[in-house]
């Protein structure tokens, strides 16, 4: 698939609704497609489309080392709902070595540094392994992800990457996460919009950008998987 078909597939589905696009990619792809879970409520919502329409689908998610506990209670419970088995990519480096070699906290002295370690460098081993991968990412979450089409190129990883929720607003992933039943991350209910690593995220106040509990304090807005 070249980068004009991959287009013409961008304009088509631009209308689709996200089990429509999974289904396209599920069809296109088969298991040389995986889907990225952060276990946020995007990528729950994800989880359930995929479950339900595609056998032995392929999800993993980045271990940090450094997530929150609740994180991988929503793994867990997750996995029990569904019946699914989570694909765990790890870095090369322990957090050990890395403080060995970039001094201890690297998180605050350079964070883009710390998330290229433990995040950027896993998903790129990982994605050797697919022909496409399925992200949570949606238009109106920051400037950053405003032009995501829900099929794209990935330049980054050198793959074709869907977004099949990109149009929609916040109140569509919560509506399906309540008329589905699906399992979410408990810190969503306490004031965690955006959920990353436990070292890098805080609570957002009334009024705040839903990002803005992420590497706060920092210019930093993205952690490199989706620039």
């Amino acid at each position: 698939m070249d980068r004009e078909e991959i287009r013409q597939w961008a304009d088509r589905l631009e209308t689709a609704s996200p089990r429509e696009v999974l289904q396209w990619g599920w069809q296109q792809f088969g298991e040389e497609m995986a889907l990225a879970c952060s276990f946020g409520a995007e990528d729950v919502v994800l989880v359930d489309m995929l479950a339900k329409l595609a056998s032995n689908p392929r999800i993993f998610y980045l271990d940090t080392d450094k997530h929150f506990p609740e994180t991988y209670e929503t793994r867990d419970r997750l996995s029990q709902t569904y019946n699914l088995s989570f694909i765990r990519v790890k870095p090369n480096m322990t957090l050990q070595e890395q403080a060995e070699k970039h001094g201890d906290r690297l998180w605050e002295t350079d964070p883009d540094l710390c998330c290229r370690i433990r995040k950027v460098d896993p998903l790129r081993n990982v994605l050797k392994n697919y022909r496409a991968w399925v992200t949570g990412i949606r238009r109106e979450q920051a400037p950053t992800r405003a032009n995501a089409r829900k099929v794209e190129w990935d330049d980054k990883f050198g793959l074709i990457k869907l977004n099949p929720l990109a149009t929609w607003r916040t109140q569509d992933v919560w509506n399906y996460i309540r008329e589905n039943q699906v399992p979410y991350h408990p810190l969503h209910d306490r004031d965690y919009p955006s959920i990353g690593c436990r070292v890098c995220t805080r609570p957002v106040s009334k009024g705040e950008d839903p990002r803005s509990g992420r590497w706060a304090g920092k210019t930093k807005l993205e952690c490199g998987l989706h620039q």
